[in-house]
């Protein structure tokens, strides 16, 4: 990838070096990464009105190490780091080039001990270069909230005493899972966001995607990671067609396609078909090789919706995940006929009755199953129990469109 030349950019790029480089010499991870977004927000508030630095990298780990050291001296409770802190050069510390600090980092953020409601807030300050009021605003809590909750993650990655290595062999697998779950989720709040008045995130579905590709780039020979980075790509190529003028969702049978970036559905159908090829096959890998098939439909009505019942099949079995099933039910309907698709829906009333999208879902197919009176009740279940503003208008405005014609 090019270089970033935004300022902003740049800063999010070298945020894991920094840190990095900042706690492999100072071995503290939860007030290194204080100084690192200290220096961070020294260098916006400054470089764009004194210029930026000839050693971008050198200078925010001198300014990181200048305020870590500050931060011990004026300590009382930590006196004998004192002579320490004294000691420390303010040169910068050599960060390493060899080594991947941003894989590192990410498995130090996605810590057994921390639940994903804690673990997505710390990646995106550690590796991802946001600050607490960008992150509290993107997930719609005051940023005080979210400061507690980033700091009560940092103390438990502190607490574990975990060095700033990557983890042994036999650990390093089910961290993965962690690592990959964690982008899983930043990049889903991004695109389809679950509360506030927008569809979308585009800066956390964006962050999500750059993460991943710096994991894949560390990671070339795991599917399962190309997998995960061919699922955002291609996703997000559709997102130009997703929203109308006004902001209002556009779902998947109504885009305009010619709207669609094509170059990224280039991208993802070449990494998904690169990953599936090595034969081991995972859940990212089956959901990439579904929205692949979507995407190379030249119209809805082209859609390969056998194929895709197929892939979801196999990915229910693998997972057991209910909103696998729930997506199944509408390939199912697609590919043979809505009862079909309802039937499987009736399992999942004890798993998600409360959740909006199983009425819309059901919604939908009672519509194509010529039940318009059905379908109007869950249209308005689904927008009852939705927290974003667009997707309530949206499914309110389909329970009306179907009262009208009645």
């Amino acid at each position: 990838m090019s270089e970033p030349t935004s300022t902003e950019g740049l800063l999010r790029a070298l945020a894991p070096q920094v840190l990095g480089a900042v706690v492999r010499r100072y071995r503290d991870f939860a007030d290194a990464e204080d100084a690192v977004q200290e220096a961070l927000i020294a260098a916006a508030d400054t470089w764009p009105v004194d210029g930026r630095p000839d050693n971008p990298l050198g200078w925010l780990i001198r300014v990181a190490s200048r305020r870590l050291a500050d931060q011990h001296r004026s300590d009382e409770a930590r006196r004998r780091r004192e002579v320490l802190a004294a000691s420390w050069s303010i040169s910068p510390p050599d960060p390493s080039p060899g080594r991947d600090d941003s894989l590192i980092l990410m498995f130090m953020c996605c810590h057994p001990a921390l639940t994903p409601g804690s673990a997505v807030p710390l990646t995106l300050r550690a590796v991802g270069g946001l600050t607490t009021r960008e992150i509290a605003t993107a997930f719609l809590v005051p940023e005080a909230t979210m400061a507690q909750r980033i700091s009560r993650a940092k103390a438990a990655v502190k607490a574990s005493n975990e060095p700033f290595a990557l983890p042994s062999s036999e650990h390093r697998a089910e961290r993965m899972r962690s690592v990959l779950h964690v982008l899983y989720l930043l990049f889903n709040e991004g695109y389809a966001s679950t509360s506030g008045l927008d569809l979308a995130r585009t800066d956390l579905s964006g962050e999500a995607i750059r993460l991943t590709r710096g994991v894949q780039a560390a990671l070339p020979d795991d599917p399962e990671v190309t997998g995960l980075l061919a699922l955002m790509v291609l996703t997000d190529a559709r997102r130009p067609a997703r929203t109308g003028p006004d902001g209002e969702l556009i779902p998947l049978g109504q885009q305009d396609r010619t709207r669609w970036d094509h170059e990224l559905i280039a991208e993802g159908v070449a990494l998904i078909t690169d990953a599936m090829r090595r034969g081991q096959v995972g859940e990212y890998q089956l959901q990439a090789a579904i929205a692949a098939v979507h995407d190379q439909a030249s119209a809805y009505s082209d859609t390969e919706w056998p194929k895709i019942l197929s892939l979801y099949t196999l990915l229910e079995r693998m997972t057991g995940n209910p909103m696998v099933t729930l997506n199944r039910a509408v390939a199912a309907a697609m590919a043979d006929e809505p009862a079909v698709g309802l039937a499987l829906l009736d399992g999942l009333d004890e798993r998600l009755g409360e959740h909006h999208r199983l009425h819309a879902v059901r919604a939908h197919l009672l519509e194509l199953d010529g039940r318009p009176a059905a379908a109007i009740e869950e249209f308005r279940a689904a927008a009852a129990r939705t927290t974003n503003a667009r997707e309530q208008r949206y499914l309110t405005t389909q329970a009306a469109r179907l009262a009208t014609r009645g």
